[in-house]
């Protein structure tokens, strides 16, 4: 699915649904989000059920807040165009892996997030895509920088 396509269907969903925007920074970081759209992943032969965050508000709170995550299950933020993205852990309590991904999928670089450390983690070059995991995912699975992505956000080459 092209990206513009893949947008206009995130709004779409996200248009009849409750947001946060209009609540209040404080207030929308109190309570964890839990009902963001969701994407189907692939890492080689592992299934990923990512939540979307890919308005600002979605993506400033991502994973605060939640006391666990699945195993299979992560936040791909998706940003408009590509920039260094950089990420800290400010009232997050999981610990997270975070892969820094090409357009393509393939994943730039890769950190280790502790929980509620304000050190930035950045991308090595602009990229559009994120995807947090537990920590300790990707290595697990062998899945490393130069490793592909695969979903219907990310372009084929």
């Amino acid at each position: 699915m092209p990206w513009s396509r893949f947008l206009r269907r995130i709004t779409v969903v996200l248009g009849g649904a409750t947001c946060l925007a209009g609540a209040s920074s404080s207030l929308a970081q109190q309570i964890p989000q839990l009902d963001l759209p969701r994407i189907e992943l692939r890492a080689g032969m592992f299934r990923i059920d990512a939540q979307v965050a890919s308005r600002p508000i979605e993506r400033q709170i991502g994973l605060m807040r939640r006391p666990s995550m699945p195993p299979f299950e992560g936040m791909l933020f998706v940003f408009e165009r590509p920039g260094v993205q950089c990420f800290w852990m400010k009232d997050t309590t999981l610990p997270l892996s975070a892969a820094f991904l090409a357009d393509d999928g393939t994943i730039v670089n890769l950190a280790e997030l502790q929980p509620l450390d304000e050190t930035s983690h950045c991308s090595r070059v602009p990229v559009r895509f994120v995807l947090e995991m537990n920590q300790g995912w990707f290595a697990g699975k062998g899945i490393r920088e130069g490793s592909r992505i695969a979903g219907p956000v990310f372009k084929n080459k």
